[in-house]
């Protein structure tokens, strides 16, 4: 237990009262020094940050990765200058860092935050993220680490109209995250005018209790009243606490004060002087809170691994295969946690829920949450692997088009991809994923094929950075691989060839097993495939792939159950265009139109990606 704050002697008063002015002139001097900013929206929550900064953050500046150090999170990263201006106040940003360095070029202070500022846990700003990603903060705090820390997050009204916030506060209380406060600026306004809510208090009150938190309505420029609410974060309980704190935006030069057509815009340099004057001129306070508790936090052991084994030709989903080899990894790893959206008992995440519960995460029907609390999870040095339909992480996209600027590793796994899971029809298939995936910055993308792949890429991606995702088949089909056979990033498998082959067959999951049995029909015609596992779908083997088109004079079919754009064809014809192969003729096969239901073999049928559609355009390409 940490000992409470004792209450703001009437001393300390002036002095947060100083900060806090301290806090909204050098916000003003950044975004005016900048020519662009969000000062009115860093005015409203100045007194907030004064009195949680002086009074309540437990945190050692001087050592931001400190494992019992607190965690700020700006939801509302617009008000980066209210954060920096904040760290100028802990001596870590210089003044002529914060006027000369905020929103410049190959500079630190980022026009919304960014890790790349030690103490920035996650990249915020697309707004309705912090909060969530706070989540997995405290999940790690409360349940995995057992650590006294506490994460505060300061949130905009304006977020509150998206529904990843209120994800975040139904997981928040689901697992009893007393260790997260919500801090929410209620200034009314938003970018182009008021809010849906305004001023309406008793209506947020309402909605946040019911997701199972305390609220607490006070006026947010008052000093004592914050610093009141604020202490009651100690206080015992099982329910996350939801500070809803009534400001004005713009609050501290009255020209702009609860101005609408202010957002986002710094204030001219008159306006700026004026203001700057009003508020008592430039300060250079150095104030520090609390000092955080001292505890070690222990390297975990790591065991021996041993990962199931499949024997080639028996029949295995890949997702099943998933499974056991996450069971195989966590018992090996104490780093490594499980996520699932609430379908563990189809993804094969099941089997991990069931033998290392204290390290799974059910996030129910809620895959925005379930990437942010892996967001977090990562932040803590955890190894997440978050599991749900292909079809449905398209509803986390933009979580996961941030996760490379928060600078976080993950790991992403989408079952029952493709029109190849049948009967369900289409909303349940898949069929964007591998171009979702492919699009993100520096992320890995594969795709095995049987569960000896399966198993060793998801050994791989244990130790893979940035954002990687495993696509895993619903059907069952015959094992290809040894156990022990190595299957790098990058890499691709040539499982079908001859020294005079004729055309190559590209497929990965469901279309290598069709393009192998279509190396057979075609070999019953007299004509000899090449069939290239393409496992790793991004970054592919260019290489390998060049040089087996050239090998079959030119002459390739690729066959994917996704989308013509962004999947594997198109991965496939950018490596071929880097090094152009003359003479080249190549038939892309991928799923065009809205399937129904059906049977899988019915649909792939009907997709033109089965195994007769694939001998078919080879022979086409010799016939022509």
């Amino acid at each position: 237990m940490t000992t409470p704050t004792a209450p703001l002697e009437a001393s300390d008063l002036d002095q947060v009262r100083e900060l806090a002015a301290q806090l909204r002139v050098d916000s003003i001097r950044a975004s005016s020094s900048a020519g662009s900013g969000h000062p009115t929206s860093s005015m409203s929550a100045a007194d907030l940050l004064a009195v949680l900064q002086a009074r309540h953050l437990r945190y050692d500046w001087d050592r931001p990765d400190a494992p019992g150090n607190d965690h700020l999170i700006f939801s509302k990263g617009h008000a980066s200058p209210l954060l920096y201006a904040v760290h100028k106040a802990a001596g870590v940003v210089s003044d002529e860092e914060l006027m000369s360095g905020y929103r410049r070029f190959d500079h630190r202070l980022e026009g919304h935050p960014t890790p790349v500022l030690p103490g920035v846990d996650v990249a915020t700003g697309s707004l309705g993220q912090g909060l969530p990603d706070g989540v997995g903060i405290a999940l790690s705090g409360r349940h995995l680490e057992h650590a006294p820390y506490r994460v505060w997050v300061l949130c905009g009204d304006s977020e509150l109209a998206e529904g990843s916030m209120w994800e975040a506060f139904d997981k928040a209380s689901h697992y009893g995250l007393t260790n997260l406060v919500t801090i929410v600026d209620v200034n009314r306004l938003g970018q182009r005018g008021p809010t849906d809510l305004g001023w309406d208090m008793d209506a947020y009150r309402a909605r946040v209790e019911a997701f199972g938190a305390r609220a607490l309505v006070i006026d947010g420029h008052d000093i004592a009243e914050i610093d009141e609410a604020l202490a009651r974060a100690d206080e015992p309980g099982d329910r996350p606490l939801v500070i809803l704190a009534r400001t004005v935006k713009g609050k501290g030069y009255a020209p702009i004060e609860d101005q609408e057509d202010r957002h986002g815009k710094p204030l001219s340099q008159d306006e700026a002087a004026e203001a700057v004057q009003g508020l008592g001129g430039e300060r250079n306070l150095l104030v520090r809170g609390p000092r955080p508790p001292e505890i070690t936090r222990e390297e975990p052991a790591v065991d021996s691994l041993r990962m199931p084994t499949f024997p080639v030709g028996e029949e295995v989903a890949t997702r099943k295969a998933y499974g056991a080899g996450l069971v195989a990894l966590g018992r090996a790893d104490p780093r490594v946690v499980a996520l699932d959206g609430e379908v563990s008992n189809s993804t094969g995440a099941g089997d991990f829920a069931e033998q290392l519960p204290d390290r799974f995460f059910e996030m129910f029907i809620a895959e925005q949450q379930m990437v942010a609390a892996a967001t977090g999870l990562s932040v803590r040095g955890h190894i997440p692997f978050s599991s749900s339909f292909a079809a449905f992480l398209t509803r986390a996209a933009d979580f996961l088009r941030m996760a490379p600027v928060s600078r976080v590793d993950l790991r992403m796994v989408g079952s029952h991809a493709g029109v190849e899971i049948g009967a369900d029809g289409p909303s349940q298939m898949g069929l964007e994923d591998l171009a979702l995936f492919a699009a993100i910055q520096g992320s890995t993308v594969l795709y095995p094929a049987d569960g000896t792949s399966t198993v060793a890429l998801v050994e791989r991606m244990a130790a893979t950075s940035g954002v990687s995702y495993l696509r895993t088949t619903r059907g069952a089909y015959p094992g290809l691989y040894e156990a022990g056979e190595e299957f790098p990033v990058g890499g691709s498998k040539t499982v079908l060839s001859s020294e005079d082959d004729d055309v190559t067959l590209i497929g990965a999951g469901v279309t290598l097993h069709e393009a192998l049995a279509a190396g057979a029909r075609l070999a019953d015609h007299g004509i000899r495939a090449r069939v290239i596992d393409a496992y790793s779908v991004k970054p592919l083997d260019a290489d390998g792939v060049r040089a087996a088109v050239a090998g079959t004079g030119g002459r390739v079919v690729v066959a994917e159950d996704h989308h013509a754009e962004g999947g594997l064809g198109a991965a496939v014809l950018a490596a071929l265009a880097q090094e152009p192969i003359a003479d080249l003729h190549l038939a892309h096969l991928a799923v065009d139109g809205v399937p129904g239901s059906g049977t899988g073999p019915e649909l792939l049928a009907w997709a033109g990606i089965d195994a007769a559609h694939i001998a078919a355009a080879a022979e086409g390409l010799l016939e022509g």
